[in-house]
């Protein structure tokens, strides 16, 4: 897929289809993470993938919309904050995509809590929990153009956000 056509066409979906993500699937995202570029190659980030149903069951009441967190084949948390840690989850999100998975951040309500629950050391901070899943009502990118996707994206206009100096 055109990487624009990628981003253009894609968009956080809270809903997924009751259908597992294989196992090589999740290390292709997990790995889109991993090759992420961080300052000085340090690399700030672990992943941490909730596998046991009940232990998403207790993640999902910690974020602000839970059943993001209990309908998704795919759950993982993402230790570490900045903007080398977004870089990775934007691999992450678009690899997903990449495999005709829906994703979405999920904000954290209880952000302390879910650490304890995920068993983080007291130096780490978990930054997001990322959900992902097989979409109940598939969406082909490939069937607008970018400029269409980017129309109706509900998103401010360049002059809104670009200044030239």
């Amino acid at each position: 897929m055109d990487t624009y056509l990628a981003v253009a066409s894609r968009r956080d979906e809270r809903r997924y289809a009751d259908r597992p993500v294989s196992d090589a699937v999740a290390d292709r995202i997990l790995d889109a993470g991993r090759l992420a570029g961080s300052a000085k190659n340090r690399q700030p980030w672990r992943f941490v993938v909730v596998e046991s149903p009940a232990l998403a069951d207790q993640l999902a009441e910690q974020v602000y919309a839970p059943g993001n967190v209990k309908g998704a084949a795919l759950v993982i948390a993402v230790v570490g904050t900045g903007l080398d840690v977004g870089r990775a989850v934007q691999n992450m999100v678009l690899t997903a995509w990449n495999e005709g998975l829906h994703s979405c951040p999920n904000g954290l309500r209880e952000r302390e809590a879910a650490a304890r629950l995920l068993g983080l050391g007291e130096d780490e901070e978990l930054g997001i929990v990322l959900t992902f899943g097989y979409p109940v009502r598939s969406r082909d990118p490939e069937g607008r153009s970018t400029e269409e996707w980017s129309r109706r994206a509900n998103r401010k206009s360049l002059d809104e956000l670009v200044t030239r100096l």
